[in-house]
């Protein structure tokens, strides 16, 4: 083992981003100044969970050039073992962001194609490594969808978390450009990784992509309805958790949350979220305050209102990440809140 890994530590897998981002309102064909911070699901759940006292390690391929450094960095800042992160000749991946203003939508653009991590092949990281003494693999379905090679990593990712006995968490993370990019079958990948998973993060619209067969999410029993068609195809699952989010405009959301276990459930009243910061790594912060009170051994009600309380707090945050306290946490009131004395 690793001298510097924890043991019961938190293993996130996936691929480190840069985010580039120009003022709101002003596009990308048109600016001359982008604000650079870090992105990407997993790191996202990693800097969370980090912020709120749980040992997370990340594991992946990272550029070498000052850009790939710049990412570690911050994965340090917030906390982040960055032990078993490779690094590698290459390009760093990076995203686009073109925030929302007023009646005008967020647009993302990708440019991670042939990035170091994308070219990494499974024994370039060391998995066995990584996950030993751990007490959790968490992935994404963002890192099989970029291509034959992601599909390779995230196979031999989930191999080695059910060599070792880890569960894994999977966070359906459906990108439908990455996907459409490349000869893929999204439904028969994600099917195979999902199929080894304790936890999954994805709503009634992953499980309809995943069986083929159509959900509805209008109201509690059609939810419960496809959780139970999950649990039915999928033995190892234990726990479904998914929001459901109600948009009146761009800076005013409702987010209600959701936990699945396979005798019971708890779904939370939405929260009206008003004025929005930034929407993006909402759904990482929701699996990070999922997976919080499923390490302490928590019930379905708190795990959602975990999750819930983690989400509504990262659409306060600008960039992709949130780093709050346990205490930041436990007296945060998603309804509302005042000036703290």
């Amino acid at each position: 083992m690793n001298p510097s890994s924890k043991p019961g530590h938190v293993v996130c897998f996936g691929e480190l981003l840069l985010r580039l981002s120009p003022a709101p309102g002003t596009p990308l064909t048109r600016t001359n100044h982008l604000d650079l911070q870090l992105g990407g699901a997993e790191a996202n759940v990693a800097i969370a969970l980090a912020g709120l006292g749980v040992p997370v390690e990340m594991l992946g391929v990272v550029a070498t050039n000052p850009l790939g450094l710049r990412a570690v960095a911050a994965l340090g800042e917030g906390g982040v073992d960055r032990n078993y992160l490779r690094h590698s000749e290459g390009r760093m991946g990076l995203y686009f962001f073109e925030p929302p203003s007023g009646p005008i939508g967020g647009r993302v653009t990708y440019d991670r194609a042939d990035s170091a991590f994308a070219r990494a092949t499974p024994k370039d990281i060391d998995f066995d490594g990584a996950l030993e003494g751990a007490s959790l693999l968490h992935l994404s379905g963002i890192t099989p969808a970029l291509g034959p090679g992601g599909m390779a990593l995230a196979k031999a990712a989930v191999e080695a978390a059910t060599r070792c006995g880890i569960p894994i968490c999977f966070d359906g993370n459906y990108r439908s450009s990455l996907w459409e990019s490349w000869d893929s079958d999204p439904r028969a990948m994600l099917s195979e990784l999902i199929g080894t998973a304790t936890i999954l993060i994805g709503n009634h619209r992953d499980i309809s992509l995943l069986l083929g067969r159509t959900f509805s999410g209008d109201g509690p029993d059609r939810r419960r309805e496809a959780a139970e068609a999950a649990f039915a195809e999928y033995p190892g699952l234990e726990v479904i958790a998914s929001t459901a989010r109600h948009v009146e405009s761009t800076t005013t959301n409702g987010l209600a949350a959701r936990v699945d276990l396979r005798e019971s459930h708890w779904q939370t009243d939405e929260v009206r979220i008003s004025p929005i910061v930034d929407r993006i790594g909402t759904g990482d912060a929701f699996a990070a305050g999922v997976l919080l009170r499923w390490i302490e051994g928590g019930t379905a009600q708190e795990m959602a209102k975990t999750g819930l309380s983690l989400a509504v707090m990262k659409h306060g945050v600008p960039g992709d990440t949130i780093s709050v306290s346990r205490s930041e946490l436990e007296s945060f009131n998603p309804a509302g809140a005042d000036v703290s004395r």
